[in-house]
């Protein structure tokens, strides 16, 4: 069979921990979606003093992109762009340096009376907020911001200073296309369709994209701009193909193709099998990603299309990650539910979509931040201590894999049970980095440092632990 259905790997026992390397047990709550109470467990967790034979520095040399240049200079564009080296892919930063990207998501001021307060007494201004900001990511060894950041900010900042922080931005092709449209409602964490469905072959749909990324021309000569995440979590999945057949519009132009397309494979409604439900996923993945990527590319081909952040079961169905590999410069993924990234399923998004991925959501929650964590993925841990353990876990995990080029933290702020209009996924959760006051969870930073700053050096000794 050409296509491989790999939704049975989240029940896979965690793996990628070398034999030799000894590990310790955390106590967390695993996150399962849709189901409460759910037990505490012992996890095996392995940090960098776990690591056998390898000892870790307290700071490197590095340029202004937080890029390695202890490693051999590559050729440079001027702009980011990947590259494989032997086993492993590697962003190039503009200056032709190896580069992970190690950066925090929503680095922005909190919407709540409670953050504007503490806004107001801690920094006075947002100037000297994101100066300070900056500051400690950069003291924490990450190079800069992911999605729903304050672009404005960040760039005034990159302006007037050598050390910069780098961008990556969500343009939201699909779901402001919904709102546009219609039909559109909010979910926990993301947007919600009509049966689950994107409006990828209503014909609007690709001059609405085409509106969007004229406005990308202006960024076309920005260096410090990594690329361009298209949408968050999309509905993709073995669903769609039931999803579309059903729509309530006999004329929908997303039923009228699903109908048309089950006609061609000789096959009822009744005798659909999974292969078809994948197959039919990857063509609505095909579909989306074509309109985008050539939407973007249109007006800025400078800088990398990172894909819409895959989640859930999108995430282990072959054609969809091969859809994304054909027109994304790396698959972006958010990643919850598994303690330890499962080796198998990275070797598999590398293998199926030829091309690099970076983890772009992934967090640990706190019970000592006094906020309630009822909200939200990720596991839930006693401590921030623990939360730091869990962060080297976890990011231990990608570097192995030679396909992973950077994470991305969720997120710089806690939720602030007070907020008003919150997302149903963001109401009362320590994501943050810092809390509701902008003060860091040392405990949990530390730990990033120590990791963040050692990253290329763990490359390089894991890469040699392979041969």
């Amino acid at each position: 069979m050409k296509h491989i259905i790999f939704l049975l790997l989240v029940m896979l026992p965690e793996i990628s921990v070398y034999a030799q390397d000894s590990h310790f047990k955390v106590s967390a709550r695993p996150w399962i979606k849709g189901q409460k109470e759910i037990p505490w467990k012992e996890f095996n967790t392995r940090t960098i003093a776990q690591l056998k034979g390898f000892i870790p520095v307290q700071q490197v040399s590095t340029n202004k992109y937080e890029s390695d240049i202890n490693a051999p200079k590559l050729s440079s564009t001027g702009f980011f762009r990947v590259e494989q080296i032997q086993n492993r892919w590697w962003m190039i930063d503009p200056e032709g340096y190896r580069h992970i990207q190690k950066v925090v998501v929503g680095l922005r001021l909190g919407p709540s009376e409670r953050n504007k307060n503490a806004m107001s007494q801690r920094f006075g201004s947002t100037s000297v907020w994101i100066e300070q900001s900056a500051q400690l990511l950069h003291s924490l060894g990450f190079s800069g911001t992911g999605s729903w950041s304050d672009e404005e900010s960040i760039a005034a900042y990159n302006a007037s200073h050598k050390e910069v922080l780098t961008r990556s931005t969500i343009l939201s092709m699909m779901s402001g296309y919904g709102k546009k449209r219609g039909g559109t409602y909010q979910l926990p964490g993301n947007t919600g369709y009509p049966n689950q469905c994107i409006f990828v072959f209503d014909p609007d749909f690709e001059i609405y994209c085409d509106e969007v990324a004229k406005k990308l021309a202006q960024n076309a000569s920005d260096p410090h701009i990594i690329g361009y995440f298209s949408d968050n979590e999309l509905p993709l999945g073995l669903n769609n193909l039931e999803g579309y057949l059903t729509l309530a519009n006999p004329n929908d132009p997303g039923r009228v193709y699903a109908e048309k397309w089950l006609k061609q494979q000789g096959v009822s409604p009744e005798e659909i099998t999974d292969r078809h439900r994948a197959d039919f996923a990857g063509i609505v993945a095909d579909r989306y990603y074509q309109i985008v990527s050539s939407a973007i590319r249109k007006y800025d081909p400078n800088h990398l299309f990172l894909g819409s952040r895959l989640h859930g079961g999108a995430k282990f169905i072959r054609p969809i990650i091969e859809a994304a590999g054909r027109y994304c410069d790396i698959v972006s993924i958010n990643y919850y539910g598994d303690w330890t990234p499962n080796a198998q399923a990275m070797d598999s998004w590398g293998e199926w979509a030829k091309k690099p991925f970076i983890i772009t959501e992934f967090y640990t929650k706190g019970m000592d931040s006094g906020l309630g964590n009822t909200t939200g993925a990720g596991f839930t841990v006693q401590t921030q201590q623990d939360r730091g353990y869990a962060f080297q876990h976890f990011v231990l995990g990608l570097i192995e894999s030679g396909n992973c080029v950077g994470w991305h933290w969720f997120r710089y702020q806690d939720n602030d049970p007070t907020a008003k209009g919150a997302d149903p996924s963001n109401l009362d959760s320590n994501k943050g980095l810092v809390d509701n006051e902008y003060q860091p969870y040392l405990p949990l930073t530390h730990a990033m440092k120590e990791l963040n700053i050692n990253a290329y050096r763990l490359a390089d000794f894991m890469d040699k632990r392979k041969r």
